[in-house]
């Protein structure tokens, strides 16, 4: 939980106070590689801070599942579209290594931004962030071949390339994995 305290920390000034009902407000729960953390069709319940490990999120698409976004140690998952109306969710948020999970629901996250000095003020900049990140991934998507959706994902996730299976980020570039080799030895003649 020491590395949620800090990017708390990172964001606003917290007390030990706050401290104290943040990790009361927040639960562990570990993922086995492939475990979904929400499945299509289920209402998402709680944010989650990823202490360690690695998401994808895709959705179903007749026989593909389309990867459109992951997320790794340190940032906070969640469908926003699904949790704030609670509705049922049409995203799938996948756990592709073993993964360490503290999730908050939420009663809880309305807990944490009014009993936590600039609370709000920190909710406000996780989803901003969520919201650019969105934003940028529709846009690549009209606007990108895939040869630079791929350049752009070794500049966005240069650490990650190693632990997602090639299949997957050829499902987010939008090629399939004969094309996704194609790209890369492009890129290595470059």
């Amino acid at each position: 939980m020491d590395s949620l305290i800090q990017t708390i920390k990172d964001q606003i000034s917290i007390s030990e106070e706050d401290i104290l009902l943040i990790k009361s407000l927040f639960r562990k729960k570990e993922l086995k590689k492939g475990e979904h953390l929400l499945s299509a069709g289920e209402t998402c319940r709680y944010i989650v801070f990823i202490e360690q490990g690695l998401v994808r999120y895709y959705t179903n698409n007749d026989d593909a599942e389309p990867t459109y976004y992951f997320s790794k140690e340190g940032e906070f998952v969640c469908d926003y579209s699904s949790f704030l109306p609670q509705i049922p969710s049409t995203t799938n948020i996948q756990a592709l290594e073993d993964t360490i999970v503290y999730r908050i629901s939420k009663d809880g996250i309305q807990k944490f931004y009014d009993a936590v000095r600039n609370g709000e003020r920190f909710g406000r900049k996780v989803i901003e962030q969520v919201f650019v990140n969105v934003l940028n991934q529709i846009i690549s998507q009209y606007t990108d071949s895939p040869h630079n959706r791929y350049r752009k994902f070794l500049l966005d996730f240069p650490e990650l390339v190693q632990r997602i299976p090639q299949y997957y980020i050829a499902a987010y570039v939008g090629v399939k994995p004969p094309s996704l080799s194609r790209i890369r030895k492009r890129l290595k003649l470059l």
